[in-house]
């Protein structure tokens, strides 16, 4: 028999203890073994008690070297030497940007009974602790809004609204913690689809050209660039009461850029799922857009495809980082379009072929972006039972990144795992 919880010690009285300090992550959702709602108390269920026990090896694990290595671990050398085997402190960071994604489904009224579905739960001084963020220090700046351009009927009410909630900027304002991280920080955090105007703008999987001018645009590239049509959409459309994502971290993002000028400074954006796609947009725009020499990065997870090779050699020559968390177990990974040139040498040998040719028409060939870390939820024996939508969640990402060694090691991964998660068997 195994047991899936720790074996508690005998009781020996003693004064209180001291508070437990926080993980050295500082921002990682603090365990819990129970949720009170609506005045009883719920247990916490099979795959949050995996997660928070997974978590509790962060506190053995040292970033000492942070503030030094910062610039390592958002990619100023491309991640080398850090993915395979996984270096911890980059473990850090990674887990660190995923409770910022956390902490936005949080946030989010995903309840269609609330009279504020569809926006943030929470006040915006206060709202990192309310969503479980607690002592990161960081301080929320900025709400973001995500807007659809496909107009809903008026009888689908609620379930129909044109503009969203999605996510927020922070800017970490505790000296301790910049002192730590070795700069200021600014992260901007989007959380994945949700309501049903976002699930149609998925559906809108074709290529179109990219708006925005960039003077990185590669002359004698073949092709123009391209990002797929639902993502533009919800990252550029307003309304008159709302502005759009773009217009709303362009002015922020400035704000922010002018009032620390004189400091070391990074902005990393972070998502899950389709605010994967969006942060690869916005640090395409931002980068574009805003004329200083920006550290600008990108931590996604279980994000789709977004763009073509030539949107794909801009985001390069911009200078851009990006780092995929991605589950090969993921469909969503996999999706939009197909997926048929990745390299020179093969775009050049498919010239010419009438598949090529018949894709590239319909606006159908997508590009790998960035870098990848690549996981698999069978490296879990916790997992490996999962459906397909819990290989695609978040808390299953950030469990297989805590529990990861590397490619040539599965059995250290899962005795790992296994050695956080469960007792052995007295029987």
């Amino acid at each position: 028999m195994r047991l899936g919880i720790k074996p508690v010690q005998p009781f020996t009285p003693m004064a209180k203890p001291a508070p437990e300090p926080l993980c050295q992550w500082r921002c990682a959702i603090p365990m819990k073994t129970a949720q009170r709602t609506s005045g009883y108390t719920r247990a916490p269920t099979k795959w949050e008690r995996l997660v928070n026990d997974s978590r509790e090896g962060c506190h053995t694990r040292s970033l000492s070297l942070l503030h030094k290595r910062w610039k390592e671990y958002h990619g100023s050398k491309d991640w080398e030497g850090l993915l395979d085997p996984l270096d911890d402190g980059l473990r850090g960071e990674i887990m660190r940007y995923g409770s910022f994604v956390e902490a936005a489904y949080q946030c989010f009224d995903s309840d269609l009974s609330s009279p504020t579905y569809a926006t943030c739960r929470y006040v915006r001084n206060s709202m990192l602790d309310q969503a479980g963020v607690n002592g990161s220090g960081y301080c929320v700046t900025k709400n973001l809004h995500a807007t659809s351009s496909i107009q809903m009927p008026q009888w689908m009410g609620k379930i129909g609204v044109q503009s969203c909630w999605i996510g927020y900027v922070a800017v970490c304002e505790d000296e301790n913690e910049i002192s730590r991280l070795g700069r200021r920080d600014i992260v901007i955090s989007l959380r994945g689809t949700a309501t049903c105007s976002e699930w149609l703008e998925n559906l809108r999987a074709t290529l179109t050209s990219c708006p925005f001018d960039n003077e990185n645009d590669m002359e004698g590239q073949h092709d123009n660039p391209m990002v797929e049509t639902g993502v533009l959409s919800l990252y550029t459309s307003s309304t008159t009461a709302c502005p759009s994502l773009q217009q709303s971290l362009q002015h922020e993002i400035s704000r922010l850029v002018k009032k620390y000028n004189n400091e070391p400074l990074s902005v990393t954006i972070t998502g899950h799922s389709l605010g994967a796609s969006l942060a690869i947009l916005a640090a395409y725009d931002i980068k574009t857009a805003i004329k200083h020499d920006l550290h600008l990065s990108v931590i996604s997870f279980g994000g789709p495809r977004v763009g073509n090779r030539s949107f794909r050699h801009n985001l390069e020559r911009q200078g851009t980082k990006i780092l995929r968390i991605v589950n090969s177990d993921d469909l969503v990974t996999r999706v939009p379009g197909f997926f048929v040139e990745d390299h020179n040498d093969v775009a050049q040998d498919m010239k010419g072929h009438w598949i090529q040719k018949h894709v590239r028409d319909n606006q159908c060939v997508y590009a790998n972006i960035g870098h990848e870390l690549r996981l698999s939820s069978r490296a879990s024996l916790k997992l490996n039972s999962m459906n397909i939508a819990t290989c695609h969640d978040l808390k299953t990402y950030l469990h297989l990144v805590n529990g990861f060694v590397s490619s040539t090691c599965p059995a250290s991964a899962r005795m790992m795992l296994e050695k956080v998660t469960t007792v052995p068997s007295t029987r």
